[in-house]
């Protein structure tokens, strides 16, 4: 990822067409095959991903512990497993992944304040998306059109 700016959303990186990323505890690596970016709100228990087509989800929200900058060039956070994701077609939203959540909860003991935070945050997100408020409806254009 590329660093792109900052603005009052957060900090923002892009990934150009054949960025290589693992996914998953497999760690299934792949390119992608669309233009990406990602915002790390600075206080939010979120991250944002946002797709170009041919990507089938337009923006995929992780909840997540705050991000941290350790320095600049690296940023640390928890995936808290709970997503929130919008499709490109008919803009439908969805929150993703609760069983992950549950079953994450007892594994790990996460504290109250963190599944609180988590349900808070899937909440807000899943309605700014479904509401296309900012960033989730013109802002990150302006940050993906920045991508090579």
């Amino acid at each position: 990822m590329v660093w792109l700016g900052e603005d009052e959303y957060g900090v923002w990186l892009g990934s150009p067409i054949g960025t290589i990323y693992g996914k998953g505890e497999e760690c299934e690596v792949y390119a992608t095959q669309e233009r990406r970016v990602t915002l790390f709100p600075r206080d939010g228990w979120w991250t944002a991903l946002f797709q170009e087509a041919p990507a089938r989800l337009d923006v995929y929200c992780d909840d997540t512990t705050p991000s941290e900058w350790p320095h600049p060039g690296e940023v640390t956070m928890v995936d808290l497993d709970l997503d929130v994701c919008r499709t490109r077609g008919d803009r439908s939203v969805s929150i993703v992944d609760e069983d992950e959540f549950a079953s994450h909860q007892e594994a790990y003991g996460y504290p109250s304040h963190v599944i609180s935070h988590a349900r808070s945050a899937a909440e807000s997100l899943s309605a700014a998306l479904r509401e296309s408020v900012e960033p989730f409806n013109a802002r990150f254009r302006v940050w993906l059109a920045q991508v090579s």
